[in-house]
């Protein structure tokens, strides 16, 4: 029964944190008044400010200290560009319907809210099942509709609302479609992600680099997905917010200058082979999981770094994080390698920053679509003699035999990989002609001998040219920011004994507000000075609330601890105050004129608490 009693507290622990964070408007549902819309949500303004605060870091974290290249692309994104993308035709989820009331559920989910129940809950389950069960889990990604259907049909899973019988799963794609224009003619989607927006900038963004690699573009922006069944409050929703970077590199030197500087730290990873061996994460020097070829190269392993330590920055508990390796079965058939930073919570494990390389397709997949060649050069200091690839497509035949779709014949023919276009060869010399696929087309075309001649030419070459490949950590800012307030959130007793106090213990860095000025007792002469006192906090940039109520100190330290405001200004005499920390709740006194380059010392971040503890006198 430990396993149920665990999910209870769990929930119990949940319900704390969400009624806490709604009674003080961190967030509440959108649209309340009309009932709401299950996935959309609003940030009030101490949600806004932890958010905003987040944003402030990541940007000093990555793109100050890494000298990345910032845009800021629309959402709104035409259809031509999703489609070369892929997430046209495969991004979707497979869907089930009640199949009396037509509500709609996420198939994968379903399986798994059984499967996790029946572990947590049936006590008389045989280890043969037990196993099994485990087994579903693991492989749910990798299930096919008919396998996923299968098993829904077996385990007799029904509506959750109704218990009504489910429709077969089929894929539902999750991009909000739109048209852009009066005419309708020109179909588009709201973004699932930023990162199309860089790529398809990739030539302009080289150039103003001076055409050298690597280099990272970074982009902070707006994401929608119209996802099946949302829940999980701000872990799965319909509009969201999306750090993502693209860091583009040589293919052939994926070393980073940097990775030194981390190649030390160790965290909790969680290898493909550990997964599948069903043995538990464990703590890994990054230096060593990228030499012994767990981590796949080390601009990849210098930013799982990188993540954890943001991360922590933010105040995430660092045993509560991991950092998990796709399985095969998880992994884009184009990526060499994909991590993600998991964060554990009341719900789980969740995923919060994916860290993957993508290797060469998606500038290969604009590329072929748009005719415009994403590509950079190595300029060689002597010229060199290369053998080099040339395929001369006889545009006359391939017209007559391709009419309208000639020019996407001819893109396909142009861009063929070495490895292709030798087997191609070799096909057309001994059967005559040859299969190709033309994505553009999304079909399989049969090239005659006639139609294009393959060769190979020894000539002397002044550069290379070469599609680069990309390495993108892409942050949801949202599920960072949950599990953030759930890693933050305690509950302590009061001083009467008489009732729990919950606090937020936000790094000063990230906390919404970050003093409070209270004077003592409501009079004149102290509501001065609390005015004085703000407006040099003021000044200096320094967020505050000012609480002239009559009620207790006690109950005022209890209302900014709920918010996790980090340090609280008593004004109890015109000269100097008192400065009490919220999670210590030790006080020191200062003179009026210090108080704010103080605050800023502390909140900033440049130092503790405990550094500056020794330099006043302590209050009691």
């Amino acid at each position: 029964m430990g396993t149920a009693q665990e999910a209870l507290n769990r929930e119990a622990f949940r319900v704390a944190v969400v009624n806490t964070l709604e009674r003080r408007l961190f967030y509440i549902p959108s649209f309340k008044i009309y009932r709401g819309v299950a996935g959309l949500y609003d940030y009030g303004p101490p949600g806004c400010a932890v958010k905003a605060n987040v944003l402030a870091l990541w940007r000093q974290h990555f793109v100050l200290e890494e000298s990345m290249l910032e845009v800021d692309c629309p959402c709104v994104t035409p259809e031509v560009v999703l489609k070369a993308s892929g997430h046209v035709d495969k991004f979707t989820d497979l869907m089930v319907n009640d199949e009396k009331t037509g509500t709609c559920y996420r198939a994968d989910h379903l399986l798994k809210d059984f499967c996790k129940e029946k572990l947590e809950k049936d006590t008389k389950l045989d280890a043969e099942k037990v196993k099994e069960i485990k087994h579903i889990l693991a492989v749910l990604d990798d299930l096919s509709p008919e396998e996923l259907g299968a098993k829904i049909k077996e385990y007799g899973i029904t509506a959750p609302d109704t218990k009504n019988p489910l429709s077969d799963p089929y894929p539902f794609n999750l991009m909000f479609r739109t048209s852009i224009g009066p005419s309708g003619l020109t179909p588009g989607y709201m973004r699932p992600e930023t990162a199309q927006g860089i790529f398809v900038n990739f030539k302009d963004l080289y150039y103003y680099n001076g055409n050298k690699l690597p280099f990272a573009a970074a982009q902070i922006g707006q994401a929608f997905r119209n996802e099946i069944s949302p829940r999980q409050g701000l872990l799965r929703v319909r509009e969201f917010t999306l750090a993502e970077i693209e860091h583009f590199v040589d293919p052939e030197d994926k070393s980073h200058p940097k990775f030194s500087e981390v190649s030390e730290l160790e965290f909790l990873m969680f290898p493909r082979e550990d997964q599948v061996s069903g043995k538990q994460a464990r703590r890994l020097a990054i230096g060593k999981a990228v030499s012994e070829g767990i981590v796949n190269n080390e601009t990849l392993g210098y930013f799982i770094g990188r993540v954890y330590l943001f991360l922590t920055l933010l105040g995430i508990d660092k045993d509560r994080l991991r950092f998990r390796q796709h399985l095969a079965n998880e992994m884009a058939h184009y990526a060499a390698d994909c991590w993600d930073a998991e964060i554990e919570c009341s719900y789980g494990w969740i995923e919060c920053v994916g860290i993957a390389d993508r290797s060469a397709y998606d500038l290969r997949a604009h590329t072929d679509k748009s005719g415009v060649p994403l590509v950079a050069a190595e300029k060689f200091a002597e010229p060199k003699e290369v053998e080099k690839l040339v395929i001369a497509p006889v545009k006359k035949e391939i017209g007559l035999a391709f009419k309208g779709n000639q020019k996407m014949v001819l893109e396909a023919l142009e861009v063929m990989g070495e490895k292709e276009a030798m087997e191609m060869k070799s096909s057309l010399e001994t059967a005559g002609e040859a299969q190709l696929h033309i994505c553009t087309l999304d079909q399989v075309v049969t090239i005659k001998k006639n139609m294009v001649s393959i060769s190979k030419e020894r000539k002397k070459e002044h550069q290379r040219v070469f599609t680069p490949s990309v390495i993108e950590p892409s942050f949801g800012i949202g599920r960072i920011i949950y599990c953030l307030y759930e890693h933050s959130f305690y509950t302590r007793t009061s001083k009467d004994g008489d009732e729990q106090l919950n606090v937020f213990r936000f790094p000063p860095p990230v906390a919404p507000i970050k003093c409070t000025v209270f004077p003592l007792v409501q009079n004149q002469e102290y509501e001065e000075v609390a005015k004085k006192i703000a407006k040099s906090l003021t000044a200096v940039g320094i967020s505050y609330k000012i609480d002239i109520t009559g009620t207790s100190i006690g109950k005022r330290y209890a209302r900014t601890d709920e918010l996790g405001v980090p340090l609280a200004i008593t004004v109890d005499s015109t000269t100097s105050v008192t400065v009490r920390e919220r999670d210590s709740k030790e006080q020191i006194r200062v003179n009026v004129v210090e108080i704010a380059s103080l605050i800023k010392e502390v909140t900033d971040g440049v130092s503790t608490w405990n550094d500056v503890l020794w330099k006043y006198p302590t209050h009691h």
